[in-house]
């Protein structure tokens, strides 16, 4: 089935990974496991949107000095980085194990491994933060100063409350070209390794000076193999939203298609 550029992006939009959440036994009043929360969590949201319904699964199980506390979560002794979008993490991290087993703690809070994040009004100005960098980038701000406090509002509520027609109402116009600029100026894009902590944010074009459209392909060339320079490229896989784009693929498209909430492509590497 051919699928037209709405669908690939109500596609993206509907990606969800199944996680199973277990309470850290040290923050636990009860012997052994309490009972564990199953729940299904879109690829482009964030962890602490769960923080909520997870401190509620878990009020019985918690003693009175842990009721209030901030949450946070770990994967094999990992704390998660609740800045990074949830699929993002899993494609770093999950090993392709569904449902993602994660375990969440109120206690010990990691100072040196994560920044706090005390409530929603944090994740949202992280990711509006990332959105102005990436308009940045793209149309040299042009587009994001020219939004109203009304369309930021839409924006974060239609992400909020999954409702993808009311998100891409506002995000469009972060994606349009003009007549005069068919293409951005830069590509927002972020590379993750599987084994180096932090990330790559190389400054790329769409297009080369010959106005020759530049491809995934290219940015695996030019960028990525130079980022693991001991790997063949037949050793490595490039993940986003838990698929390895074809080789061809315009790195213009895939901005305007592919990229999270935050208007950012996440790209992982991970080894074969």
């Amino acid at each position: 089935i051919e699928m037209g550029d709405r669908d690939i992006l109500k596609y993206v939009w509907d990606g969800k990974i199944p996680l199973c959440i277990t309470l850290s036994e040290d923050d636990s009043l009860s012997i052994g496991t309490s009972e564990k929360f199953y729940v299904m969590i879109p690829r482009m949201s964030y962890l602490p949107l769960l923080y909520d319904k997870v401190r509620k699964h878990f009020q019985k199980f918690l003693s009175k000095d842990f009721q209030n506390e901030e949450i946070w979560m770990e994967f094999n002794g990992l704390p998660l980085k609740w800045h990074y979008p949830v699929g993002l993490l899993y494609d770093l991290l999950g090993e392709s194990i569904l449902p993602w087993n994660i375990t969440a703690h109120v206690s010990k809070f990691p100072e040196k491994e994560i920044f706090h994040c005390p409530n929603k009004d944090t994740l949202e100005n992280n990711v509006m933060s990332s959105i102005k960098e990436a308009d940045t980038l793209k149309h040299r701000a042009s587009v994001i100063n020219s939004l109203l406090k009304q369309d930021y509002n839409q924006l974060w509520s239609g992400f909020l409350n999954d409702r993808f027609e009311q998100f891409w109402s506002v995000n469009r116009r972060l994606m349009e070209t003009s007549s005069e600029e068919m293409y951005f100026k830069h590509i927002p894009i972020r590379i993750y390794n599987f084994n180096k902590p932090g990330y790559l944010q190389p400054l790329v074009r769409p297009v080369d000076d010959n106005d020759h459209v530049l491809t995934f392909g290219d940015l695996l060339n030019k960028v990525i193999m130079k980022s693991v320079p001991d790997t063949g490229p037949e050793l490595i896989k490039c993940l986003i939203h838990g698929v390895q784009p074809p080789h061809d693929t315009p790195l213009q498209w895939m901005s305007e298609h592919l990229s999270f909430v935050d208007n950012f492509l996440h790209i992982t590497i991970l080894q074969q």
